[in-house]
């Protein structure tokens, strides 16, 4: 088992030793600093508050406790966030005018942006296996997936929860195009759902909030379920930051692999938890969808089997669907050498799980 667990690790971290001996090259062609003035970072997320917070990842964590800030305020180097109610495709338009440098977002709106030609490498994972919800008003007769043929369901189109509600709807022998899908946000589902405008919504934790309101129940959870049903997210760099700043790279993946080994530790699970609350979804739901589930499941950098065939299933789902122009070569596109360089150097290389592609732990 041991044995089996080094060679993936071993398959994993190729290539990682000449992530430093990277060539320096000029700023975005500016001067001959070797460092760039900003690092900007895009979150498919809205942020909420002042100063804005968002959850559910150690990019979270990251951002939070201002550890990338940190890493680089000897340097002088400023770290601006940028928060997007638009979720990936927001992102992707930000990257695509070339006004962001890192983002956290979900697998479909990367592809589809990577198919369509846009630069970038995926460098570390953050937000992975998070648990999708189906909820329904509280007086619907709907009970189950199976219930949802011509009825009005919320989704919202283009993030990282198309594919596996789409792959939970075929599993319950429905498509897409049987529903009267209608494409919303998350805040506009909870409005609309709680005024009965729609049948039901699939959704996130967010969903739990109408549920202890007494509007709306939940009918479906792929919590422990098969984790091919639920979504995966990553921590992206344009390929022109990445070949200006190789050094900078690795110290921004090098950060959020330090913030995800200490939101993963059992220890920090409350800390985490209620650091991830003031976004707005309590901490009470926070505790429950990560209930009996170690932290390092989901607090995971690692693109394992796993979570690669995920990427590879969701580009070939991708195109089947014709939500991309083309099949995305997912080999080429995980560039894997910082993140394995920042393990090393850190002495975490088995400090994760490592699932196979199946979604079982190796050696389980």
């Amino acid at each position: 088992m041991q044995q089996d667990r080094r060679s993936v690790l071993k398959h994993l971290a190729v290539g990682s030793a000449a992530l430093l001996t990277l060539p320096l090259q000029n700023a975005r062609g500016a001067g001959t600093d070797a460092r760039p003035a900003t690092i900007r970072i895009g979150v498919a997320q809205p942020g909420i508050g002042n100063p804005p917070v968002f959850s559910g990842s150690s990019a979270a964590v990251a951002h939070a406790k201002g550890w990338v800030e940190e890493e680089f305020k000897a340097d002088g180097v400023k770290v601006e966030w940028f928060f997007f109610k638009g979720a990936g495709p927001a992102v992707n338009e930000a990257l695509t005018n070339q006004q962001l440098d890192f983002a956290f977002q979900g697998d479909l709106p990367a592809i589809v942006a990577r198919a369509a030609g846009l630069k970038t490498k995926l460098v570390l994972a953050t937000g992975v296996r998070s648990n999708i919800y189906l909820a329904v008003p509280p007086d619907s007769p709907i009970q189950s997936v199976k219930d949802l043929r011509g009825k009005r369901v919320a989704i919202f189109k283009g993030t990282n929860a198309q594919l596996p509600i789409n792959r939970v709807l075929e599993a319950n022998g429905l498509q897409e195009r049987e529903l009267r899908s209608i494409n919303l946000d998350q805040a506009t589902t909870l409005a609309a759902l709680s005024t009965k405008d729609i049948d039901a919504a699939f959704g996130n934790i967010n969903l739990l909030r109408l549920r202890d309101k007494n509007a709306a129940r939940i009918v479906y959870s792929s919590k422990g379920g098969n984790p091919i049903f639920t979504t995966q997210s990553h921590v992206l760099v344009t390929e022109q930051f990445a070949q200006q700043y190789p050094e900078v790279t690795a110290r921004v993946v090098k950060t959020f692999v330090k913030a995800a080994k200490w939101a993963s530790d059992e220890v920090n699970r409350d800390e985490v938890l209620h650091l991830w609350a003031k976004a707005g979804t309590p901490y009470e739901h926070w505790r429950e969808d990560y209930e009996g589930q170690p932290l390092r499941v989901r607090i995971n950098p690692n693109f394992d089997p796993f979570l690669i065939a995920r990427y590879k299933d969701s580009v070939e789902q991708a195109y089947r669907f014709k939500l991309s122009r083309a099949r995305v070569d997912v080999d080429q596109w995980i560039d894997q050498r910082y993140l394995q360089a920042a393990l090393k150097e850190l002495k975490l290389e088995t400090y994760w799980p490592v699932f196979q592609a199946n979604g079982k732990i190796l050696g389980t």
